[in-house]
């Protein structure tokens, strides 16, 4: 395991030093995330996964106190800063209540059990934390129309051999960094959130689709046959969430800002 990564992380028994860490996610989700939290009380925060950093780098320039994680610490580029090794599929190596904020950008469309990564989230966190999560968002006016015609979306294109082991090449065998897995929709992401005790407090887009006004008649036609459903369904489907701005005409991505109300064990 590293500790203070740039010029203290080791690899071949060499001390490394490393750039500015780039960010991973758009540049837009960082903005929103920072816009979500600066307003909010210091406190403790994990970043996971951290990447290279750039996050990290923000959140600690905003006054929280930063720890980081990723399933490939030797990619963080933050120097000073310690990062662990984790796994979002397994425990994670922090104590119990040691967090007042998490923050998980473009993770949990990579492993293979979000609701294992959203118990960790809720052992970690303590009660009234806040938790940041953002995931692809596969329920836009384009995607849907997308997986009506291809059957699947931009984020999640048929994997095949060939393809895996190009992701593998390109990544140094780190395929779990590119390799879009587990689709996750404003339902089943809300589903897993409530499932361990979240709320959520609001709904965000990174930007919104540049053509998305190409699509405005099926909107309309989509929000009609919203507006017409009974009410007691639109309440039980979460309807009006699911044709609001952020989801049906969002951008790539959804961000979805939580807190959590109620330790489960579940």
């Amino acid at each position: 395991m590293s500790t203070g990564v740039g010029s203290s992380f080791e690899k071949n028994g060499r001390a490394r030093s490393f750039a500015a860490p780039a960010p991973l996610a758009h540049q837009a989700i960082h903005d929103t995330v920072v816009g979500i939290l600066e307003n909010q009380p210091r406190g403790a925060l994990l970043d996971v996964p951290a990447g290279e950093g750039a996050l990290a780098a923000r959140l600690i320039e905003a006054g929280f106190d930063v720890r980081c994680c990723d399933l490939y610490p030797e990619i963080f580029r933050l120097d000073g800063v310690d990062i662990h090794q984790g796994n979002l599929d397994a425990e994670l190596p922090f104590d119990d209540r040691s967090f007042d904020y998490v923050t998980c950008l473009e993770g949990l469309e990579h492993i293979e059990n979000p609701q294992q990564a959203m118990r960790e989230f809720s052992r970690l966190m303590r009660p009234g934390g806040h938790l940041i999560v953002s995931v692809p968002n596969i329920l836009n006016i384009e995607e849907r129309l997308k997986w009506l015609v291809y059957g699947y979306t931009s984020h999640f294109k048929p994997i095949t051999r060939e393809g895996r082991e190009r992701l593998r090449a390109e990544h140094a065998n780190r395929e779990e960094i590119a390799a879009h897995v587990n689709p996750i929709g404003y339902s089943e992401l809300r589903y897993i959130l409530e499932k361990y005790g979240f709320e959520i407090a609001s709904v965000h887009r990174d930007k919104p689709k540049a053509r998305a006004w190409l699509y405005w008649p099926i909107v309309i036609v989509i929000r009609l046959i919203a507006r017409l459903t009974p009410a007691t369904k639109r309440k039980e489907r979460w309807t009006e969430e699911l044709v609001s701005d952020e989801i049906l005409l969002g951008g790539n991505t959804l961000i979805v800002h939580a807190v959590l109300s109620n330790v489960t064990g579940s």
